[in-house]
C-alpha cells in the first residue's frame, strides 16, 4: 500500500491535510493521484514484473527504479517496496564472506600501494584492479576457479579467466585478455593483493612490458583492494543464488561468460556509475569528451 492509498482509506476519520502531514506527502500531490485513473497510477507495474525477471531477481528498488525511469515510469521505492512485498518477490542478498583462496608469497619483492592517498581515477584505463581468487562450486564437491581484472573508473571486467586449479598462467592469461581488449596507453596503474601469482616474476614481467606500473595491497589489509572484493560478493550472489552448482567446468565458463561479458558490463545498473552499465557509462563518457 502507497502513502496516497493509505491516505484514502483514512479520510474517514481524519483530515486529508493531517494525514498529508504526518506522512510528509504534499496535499496537491495527494489530490493530483486522486485525479488520476487507476490504470495510469498501475502502468509501470508489468515493466516492474518485466524488468525483475529479465535481471534474474538480481535488482532491488533502486536498480528497480532507475531502470523503470529509464522507460519512462515515474515511481519511487516505497512503491516499488510495496509492490514486491504484496507480490511475495524479493531480490537476491549478497553472501557471507568466502573462505580466503588467496595465498602470498612472504619472499616476493612487490612494489608499493600506489593507489594510496590518490583521487579516484576519472577515466578509463588508469587503474585496473585484481585480486585473490573467488571459488565457485561443481557438483560433487568440486571447485574451480575466477579471476578477474577490473578497471576502477568503469567498474567494468577487462579481462577474466576460470580453470580447476590456480597457476600463474591462470593470472596472465586475465591479464593479457584485458590487454589485448582495451589497449591501454603506458602509465595505467595495475593493482592486485599479494597472491603469489600476482606478484610472480612472470606476472610483473608483463606488467612492465605494457608499460604499465605494479601496485600492491599492504600486508593484511583488505581495504586496500575494497572494490574488487566487493566485486566478488556480488557476482556469486548473483550467479549461484539459493546455494546453486555448476555442473561441470564447462557449464561454468559459459555461465561466467555470459555474466561477466553480456549482462555484468553491458546491461547491469551499478549504484556507484549513477544507476549506469560499465558500457553505457563509458558511452557517456566518450559522447563528453567528445
Amino acid at each position: 500500500m502507497s502513502r496516497y492509498e493509505f491516505i484514502q482509506a483514512c479520510t474517514e476519520p481524519w483530515p486529508v491535510q493531517l494525514l498529508c502531514r504526518l506522512l510528509a506527502v504534499s496535499t496537491a500531490g495527494y489530490y493530483q493521484w486522486r485525479q488520476r485513473p487507476a490504470q495510469l497510477a498501475a502502468a509501470w507495474q508489468p515493466a516492474a514484473q518485466a524488468a525483475f525477471t529479465r535481471h534474474a531477481r538480481r535488482y532491488g528498488t533502486r536498480r528497480l527504479r532507475a531502470e523503470l525511469r529509464a522507460e519512462g515510469h515515474a515511481v519511487g521505492r516505497y512503491a516499488l517496496r510495496s509492490w514486491l512485498h504484496r507480490n511475495g518477490l524479493r531480490a537476491l542478498s549478497t553472501r557471507l564472506q568466502r573462505p580466503r583462496t588467496t595465498v602470498a608469497d612472504p619472499a616476493a619483492v612487490v612494489a608499493e600501494n600506489r593507489l594510496l592517498g590518490q583521487p579516484a581515477p576519472t577515466a578509463p584505463d588508469q587503474v585496473w584492479v585484481g585480486r585473490g581468487f573467488t571459488y565457485l562450486p561443481l557438483l560433487g564437491g568440486r571447485w574451480c576457479y575466477l579471476a578477474t581484472w577490473r578497471d576502477t573508473c568503469l567498474r567494468r571486467v577487462v579481462g577474466w579467466s576460470l580453470a580447476a586449479q590456480m597457476p600463474t598462467e591462470f593470472v596472465l592469461y586475465a591479464l593479457e585478455q584485458a590487454l589485448t581488449l582495451r589497449q591501454p596507453a603506458p602509465g595505467l596503474i595495475i593493482h592486485a593483493d599479494r597472491g603469489s601469482q600476482y606478484t610472480s616474476a612472470a606476472c610483473r614481467a608483463r606488467i612492465d612490458q605494457a608499460g604499465a606500473l605494479s601496485s600492491f595491497s599492504r600486508p593484511g589489509n583488505p581495504y586496500d583492494n575494497a572494490q574488487a572484493e566487493a566485486g566478488w560478493s556480488t557476482l556469486k550472489t548473483e550467479l549461484l543464488p539459493h546455494g546453486t552448482v555448476f555442473a561441470s567446468l564447462e557449464e561454468a565458463r559459459l555461465e561466467v561468460a555470459h555474466y561477466l561479458d553480456t549482462y555484468f558490463n553491458l546491461d547491469r545498473r551499478h549504484s556507484a556509475l549513477g544507476y549506469r552499465s560499465p558500457h553505457q557509462f563509458e558511452r557517456d563518457l566518450n559522447l563528453n569528451l567528445s
